[in-house]
This record gives C-alpha cells, structure tokens and sequence, in this order.
C-alpha cells in the first residue's frame, strides 16, 4: 500500500524522523486554517501517489493564510497524471541550503533490504540515477543486523554527504531504519532530505509503501487506507480475503496458485489477438481451498464488473482435487443463482480431474463449457468474451 505524502510524514514522526509543521486539509478554508496554526510561510502540496506534483503546478508557496486559500483552492479538483486532488498538506515552508536523498527499499532481485543514497537529492534524482549512476550510493543491509549508527555513518560517506552534516544524518538514517522495520514498509525514501542554514537535517518530502501481507500485525495500518480512491471490485475482494487485481480486459480469470493464474494471464492475452484484443481482466487467486463459499466470493467479484463478458476458471489439483473444486463450481453457482449470468470456460487437471470433470458432466450448467486443455480453454473464454462485448 503506497501512503500520501501526509501519512509518511506522520509515520517519520512517530518514529522521530525531523520533518517540519503540518497538516492536510481537504478544504481550502482547512488550508487557511491550518497555514494560521503554523504561523509561518506555508507550502501548500497537493496529495496524489504520483510524482511530478512541482511541474504540474501541485506545488506552491504561500506567505500569508489568506493565500494558502487562495493557492488550495486552485490545486484542489487538479488532474496530476490522471489522479485528482482531494487533499493538500500544508506544511511549513523551510529554507533549503542542499537537498540530498535517501531510501530504504526491498530489493527483491538479491532477496535483501538495500539503502540508496546520495549528496544530489531533488526533482532529477531519477535522472541521476540513469546518467551519473556512480553519484548514488547503493548498499545491501543485512535484516538481521539492522542499520546502526556506524552502518549509517558509511553509507553516507559513499553517497558522498557533506562531513558537517554527516553525523546528524546518520541519526536520521537510523530512525529511518527504525520506521522502515517497525512499520513492515518495503519503502521508505526521503527526497528530498534537506540542510537548512542552521545545518539541521529535516525530512522534507517522504514516500512510503507498506507491506499488505504483514497487515495481520499492523492493525493500524487499515486506517491508512483512502477509501475513495480505492478500486469497488479490490475493495470487495480484500473484504473476501481474496487474492485480486482489477484490469482492463474482458476475460475474468480464476486460478489457484499465483503461478498458474500469471501463466493463464499470458495465454489469455495471446489467444485473445485472435479474438478482436481481447485481454484478461482481471488477476484472481484463490489459492488452495477452492471450496464453494470462496469459489463463490470470486465469481461473485469477477462477475461484479460490468467490464467482464466470460469467466476463465483455470484449476491444477494437487492438495486441492479437481472434484473439490468442481463441487466448488457447482455450489458456486446455486449460491450466485440469477446474478450469474456470464458464460464460465473450465478447465481442470491433476489430482481427481476425471472425477471432477465428471461432476461438471452431470451438473449440465448451461454457463459452464469444460475445455481440457489450458490453451484451447484460453481460446474459448477469448471467442465467448468477444461474442459478448
């Protein structure tokens, strides 16, 4: 889950990250307010998960509460990369005598933690990263041993930090360390962070993403979440502890086992060129218990989108038999009744496949066609979905 600017800079200072004054106001009267409490020049940023908020005019400077209004007012309702502004934080405006940068991230090619940092933080950071990649210092953490004040120490002599700061923002690199373990983020990146003419070292820009798989130990972490941005159809599958991902195509796809369901997507989307472009709508993984109830939720959700014109269940038995999940697709579809409307292409194999297929045999439902192999099965949703579209 990626955080707003406003929900990383909270999290960076529960966990004593400096960042400066601030609130978020969904109003511009909110705005005037908020500029009132703190006193002092504002910036006012609007809230979108996107980059490039400063060059499309999300970004603006108010020396007075009467202009944080004005300046809300104008970036509230925005499109910035096709995300509209709700939101806008308020902070404290900072003088900036250098921006440099630094991450936390999950580095899942080397199946480690790494630490990215640099002297030369700021809006080109990327193109840093591509053209001068010898600025930005890259270094593998151990999980275990964690990040300590001498690990922090080094990092940031190889990103090259000025030595009168350097120890300063070894303390802060440590708190981000401390955020990024307690939190189970599997990013945190500060850009920039910032020296102001007192040397002091201030978190000013932050970008967080939480790992959902450790939501069972972050309670809190369900607060984060912006309901209104969120996606209907994902929102009721999370609610059905669901494994989904909303697409653009017209094939709903089922599968037990991620593997299977990214391979069904591939082969969907090639025998769909056939069929008009038709693509797969939709990642949905129900892992091994295809029992009836979760068979059920999945149709249920994929049927839900009024995008989705035929329904692939693609099923490999192995702890789960082909006939369990066969019964799972007979109860299903007693349990959806009327509301399932929609032409279903199944394809079982592995574990109890004649039982199962027999069990579809006698069910006789005149949505389901039983295709045996996994491409001629592709083929079909692909004809059947574009047939309907």
């Amino acid at each position: 889950m990626d955080l707003y600017e406003y929900q990383a800079r909270d999290l960076f200072a529960a966990h004593g990250v400096p960042v400066l004054p601030g609130s978020v106001a969904s109003s511009s009267d909110e705005a005037k307010a908020a500029a009132e409490a703190i006193g002092n020049q504002v910036v006012v940023k609007a809230q979108v998960k996107v980059g490039g908020r400063g060059k499309a005019g999300g970004v603006k400077l108010a020396k007075t509460p009467d202009e944080a209004k004005e300046k809300a007012e104008a970036i509230l309702g925005m499109d910035i990369k096709g995300h509209t502004v709700h939101r806008v934080l308020v902070a404290e405006a900072s003088d900036i005598s250098e921006e440099y940068y630094f991450s936390f991230l999950l580095d899942r090619s080397n199946r480690t933690f790494l630490a990215m940092a640099s002297s030369e933080g700021g809006v080109e950071i990327e193109v840093l990263a591509v053209e001068r990649p010898e600025a930005l210092a890259k270094v593998a953490i151990d999980p275990i041993a964690g990040v300590d004040k001498a690990l922090a120490l080094e990092i940031l002599k190889q990103g090259n930090f000025p030595a009168e700061v350097i120890d300063e923002a070894a303390d802060v690199v440590v708190k981000l360390w401390e955020t990024f373990v307690a939190e189970d983020a599997t990013l945190v990146e500060v850009n920039p962070l910032v020296r102001d003419p007192q040397n002091k070292i201030i978190a000013l820009d932050g970008k967080v993403t939480l790992d959902e798989n450790a939501s069972f130990r972050q309670p809190g972490h369900a607060a984060l979440v912006d309901k209104d941005a969120e996606d209907p159809l994902e929102a009721k599958a999370k609610a059905k502890d669901l494994n989904y991902v909303k697409l653009d195509g017209q094939v709903g796809i089922i599968g037990n086992g991620a593997g299977l369901v990214m391979s069904t997507l591939d082969v969907v989307a090639y025998a769909g060129e056939k069929h008009g472009g038709v693509k797969p709508a939709n990642f949905l993984d129900i892992g091994g218990g295809a029992s009836a109830d979760v068979m059920a939720a999945g149709l249920d959700v994929i049927l839900g989108d009024a995008d989705v014109k035929s329904v692939f269940v693609n099923v490999f038995g192995g702890i789960t038999a082909c006939d369990a999940v066969a019964n799972g697709i007979v109860e299903a579809l007693k349990i959806l009744g009327d509301s399932a409307t929609k032409p279903l292409v199944v394809r079982l194999d592995g574990n109890n496949v004649i039982e199962g297929r027999a069990i579809l045999a006698e069910a006789n439902h005149p949505l389901v066609t039983v295709v045996d192999t996994m491409d001629n099965a592709a083929d079909k949703a692909a004809e059947l979905a574009a047939a309907g579209a």
